[in-house]
């Protein structure tokens, strides 16, 4: 087979050359704020492991520019990974002098790009492969225990972002179960109340435009803003209404934060709800009417199982966004972990920012991945329901 350059691969190749002989692998810092000072891989690790490491890189950027087939750049680009994994926690051990717990070591842009480059190739592969759900669950899963390995075995002991957290770790959980709580929670809420409106506004065209366009308007505020407006009212009704305060109703804290992810979740499973219905085909209803189904018979056992692949789209938007917009609520105290993003552009320390960006963005790539396996495993389609 000719092995003529690949568009996708040429650009990830390019990537990951530049990142490995232009661009500084580790930055070294005396203490937590200061200026850091860039080291190249032969400057941060011992000379046969930057060599490893270089041939490793070298030859992922070779099999990425070609046309070789999609398994053999996929287990390339999983050995990049796996080999970056290692060699930057030894870069680590290697430049943090004994005994020296202020100094901090962390990646430099060189290791940001090989990484990016690295699972964007396996990205791609896995893309063309086109695996099926079970397999793309399974991968995640691999994924995330090979990362629990990973930090157990301390391996990244001397890496800045798991000092930023040993030092942290016991706010860090509950920070994250609550940053969990108010994405999920939100969602639920969501789905709950908008399968209802969605359905509402299918069946009454004249309430359908303008549900959606006070929705969209919604969409449309700030996240800030969107906070910031919810202080007020929300604190009258805690100094005002009996009990409200009782239940966690606030100006400040998760409760405007809730409802503001509350509301923004509302556009994407009414409008997708909406148009999953809408999308079922009119002989499928005249079926369903053939066979003596009642109005909501044909709306449950038909019509809602066949639009429930574009409602779960919406559902993958909403948790997606909230996971994201969870980050903001630390600015009025909804906790998560954005208090370590905002802690850290508060003290220069980047360090502490990754601490909370790093876990939200696993987070939400997690989530997209579990919700796009149960999307195309069409487990809750008609078809779907027939097979089982």
């Amino acid at each position: 087979m000719t092995k003529w350059p690949d568009k996708v691969g040429v650009l990830i190749s390019c990537l990951l050359l530049y990142a490995l002989f232009a661009s500084p692998f580790m930055t070294f810092r005396a203490n937590r704020i200061i200026q850091g000072e860039t080291r190249t891989i032969f400057e941060a690790l011992p000379v046969s492991a930057a060599i490893l490491l270089a041939a490793i890189i070298l030859v992922a950027a070779f099999i990425a520019f070609f046309r070789f087939p999609a398994g053999l750049k996929l287990a390339a680009a999983l050995v990049g990974l796996a080999s970056l994994a290692i060699f930057v926690g030894q870069a680590a051990s290697a430049l943090t002098p004994e005994g020296n717990s202020f100094a901090r070591v962390s990646p430099a842009s060189g290791f940001w790009l090989m990484f990016a480059g690295l699972a964007l190739l396996a990205t791609d592969c896995i893309a063309r492969l086109q695996p099926n759900p079970a397999v793309r669950i399974l991968l995640l899963l691999a994924a995330m225990a090979t990362l629990a390995v990973v930090l157990a075995s301390g391996l990244w002991n001397d890496l800045s972002i798991i000092k930023e957290y040993t030092g942290r770790a016991d706010i860090f959980w509950t920070e994250a179960l609550q940053h969990v709580e108010l994405a999920i929670g939100s969602l639920v809420a969501a789905t709950v109340a908008g399968i209802p409106l969605g359905i509402l506004c299918y069946k009454v065209e004249r309430l359908r435009s303008g549900v959606l366009n006070a929705l969209n308007i919604v969409q449309t505020i700030p996240s800030i803003a969107l906070f910031g407006l919810l202080i007020a009212p929300l604190g009258w009704m805690a100094a005002n209404v009996p009990g409200a305060a009782k239940i966690g109703i606030a100006g400040i804290g998760m409760a405007p934060a809730f409802v503001a992810l509350f509301l923004y979740s509302l556009l994407p499973v009414v409008s997708n709800t909406v148009v999953g219905l809408s999308g079922v085909s009119q002989a499928v209803r005249e079926a369903a009417r053939g066979l003596g189904m009642t109005p909501l018979q044909r709306l449950l056992r038909v019509e809602f199982p066949l639009a429930m692949p574009v409602i779960l789209t919406g559902i993958r938007i909403v948790l997606v966004q909230n996971i994201g917009l969870a980050t903001i609520a630390a600015l009025i105290g909804g906790g998560g972990f954005g208090v370590f993003v905002f802690q850290g552009i508060g003290q220069t320390a980047m360090d502490l920012v990754l601490l909370g960006t790093v876990p939200t963005v696993l987070l939400g790539f997690a989530a997209a991945i579990t919700l796009d396996a149960l999307i195309d495993s069409n487990l809750f389609s008609a078809g779907g329901r027939q097979k089982a």
